[in-house]
Parts: C-alpha cells; structure tokens; sequence
C-alpha cells in the first residue's frame, strides 16, 4: 500500500514537468506562398537561462565538390568535422569574424575537429573550387533548426515560457526576422513569412566548364 502511495506522489509530482514540455512546428514561407528551405529558427528563451550544451560532434562533408548541408546549424561550443569524401584535394576555410579558420589541402578528415565557440554566421568556401559555398550557423541556444524542402521546422520538448523567435536564410532580402512568442500557444503549426531572393544552391559545374 505504501509502494502505491509513493507511486501516485511520483506521478502527480512529474506530471506538471511532462506537461510543460511542448512540441511546436514553424513553416517559412516566401511572400509567393512557397516554402523556404534552409531557413535558420531559432528560439532563444527570455525567462530561463537556457543551459547550451554542444551536444553530438557535426560534420560539414564534401562530396561531388559540393558541401552538405548547404546550412548547417549548431550549439554554441559544438566542433564540426570537415570529411572531403571527394578524389581531389579540397582547401576549406573562413573569414566569418565568429569563426576565421582554415584547413589546408587535404583528402579525408581532419585529425581535429573545427571548434565553434562563438555565436554568429560562418560562411565558408574552398581555395581551388570557388562554387563552393556553405553556412554554419552558430546559436546561443538549444533550440535552432533548419527548414526541410517543406519548408518546416519541428522542436520538440520545449519549455513554456517566453521566447525570441529569429528567422535567418543566406538569401533573405530586408530584415532579420524578429518577434516575440508565449509557450505554449494555440496552434502548433505556426507559419511566418520572409523576402528571399531565390537562387539555385551551389553545385560543381559539368565537367569541361570549370570543374576539376
């Protein structure tokens, strides 16, 4: 009777933590309606510190001499793997003040991960193949993601609370997206609109045209 008791204490004790926790989706749309892909969300909470934790190492691949993903979102604190799983020798860096780094000439992986240890935009490219282009975005909080081909961004077991929303896309026009949003809210698909200039994602031209 007692082992009952204590269960039932258990229970109504750790039902207001599994209640707070809130799962919530975002659509990015552009303003003709279609989706956004590789849109940045990023939640930071007001009213909490929210503990950033760099949680699994990242990786930025090349292949095809091409980089992927196209944008790349992490924890402040994370370190990201550079794998070139292509023939030929790729020379990637940066000169994004959060992050300025480069890793010469090479084939494979890096013996060291790439520590990104300061919020912000990393833009990066390659020395012998200009084409190429990626973004790493570096986030102050827990909750960041990026925008499938639908347009969409899901976060799951969030905590109630108040909330900055950003939106970022390396090919928005006009502002960053700003606003304010209360956890929990009424609808769990939520939609928000930005300018985007739309172009074609990097890719190696045909071999004949620049490619090597």
């Amino acid at each position: 009777m007692q082992k009952s008791a204590g269960w039932v204490l258990f229970t109504l004790v750790m039902m207001p933590c599994f209640a707070s926790a809130i799962d919530l989706k975002l659509s990015i749309v552009a303003p003709d309606a279609l989706a956004v892909e590789d849109a940045v969300v990023e939640l930071l909470p007001l009213n909490a510190d929210a503990a950033v934790s760099s949680g699994d190492q990242k990786e930025m691949t090349q292949q095809d001499r091409t980089f992927i993903p196209f944008v790349l979102t992490v924890p402040k604190g994370t370190r990201v793997d550079f794998p070139n799983l292509d023939r030929t020798r790729h020379h990637v860096y940066s000169f994004s003040e959060p992050k300025p780094f480069e890793l010469k000439l090479y084939v494979g992986t890096p013996q060291e991960p790439v520590l990104f240890d300061k919020p912000g935009i990393v833009a990066l490219g390659c020395n012998i193949h200009d084409y190429m282009q990626a973004f790493i975005y570096v986030s102050d909080s827990p909750h960041a993601r990026v925008t499938d081909s639908e347009g969409q961004a899901s976060f799951t077991g969030l905590p109630a609370g108040n909330y900055r929303l950003r939106v970022w896309h390396p090919w928005q026009n006009g502002e960053l997206l700003e606003t304010a949003l209360t956890l929990p809210t009424e609808n769990r698909l939520l939609k928000y609109q930005i300018g985007i200039d739309r172009q074609q994602k990097p890719s190696a031209p045909p071999a004949g045209f620049g490619g090597l």
